[in-house]
């Protein structure tokens, strides 16, 4: 029972940041999944997408809107590229072995800290 209580702990803080920094949640999401609830990488990457599906930033993008900060048509191409891309890469995660797919995530974690930390 804990361990759900964990697990949605997790959505409210992964659903935080997303609000916070505009991220998306798989950037916390998928590692806990991994590290602290001992999923293997493809289950996560699977769970973290199905979390998403629907409340993926409706409340939050509700709050900027009402402020003026959402650009409706870069939003609804960058949706449609959502759309395909996860299943594209859905595809490809499937082609990989479980230990390639956390380091090539572990990778663009790490590809993108730096250039945050460095810009």
């Amino acid at each position: 029972m804990i361990t759900y209580f964990l697990v949605g702990l997790l959505g409210l803080v992964a659903g935080v940041l997303s609000g916070l920094f505009g991220i998306g949640g798989a950037i916390l999401i998928v590692p806990s999944l991994v590290l602290l609830f001992k999923l293997d990488q493809h289950t996560a990457s699977g769970t973290s997408l199905a979390a998403l599906l629907l409340p993926v930033g409706l409340l939050g993008m509700l709050q900027y809107y009402r402020r003026g900060q959402v650009n409706l048509p870069y939003a609804a191409l960058i949706a449609v590229g959502l759309f395909v891309g996860a299943l594209l890469g859905a595809k490809l995660a499937g082609t990989l072995g479980d230990v390639t797919l956390r380091r090539a995530f572990g990778g663009f974690l790490l590809l993108v800290s730096v250039k945050l930390l460095l810009s």
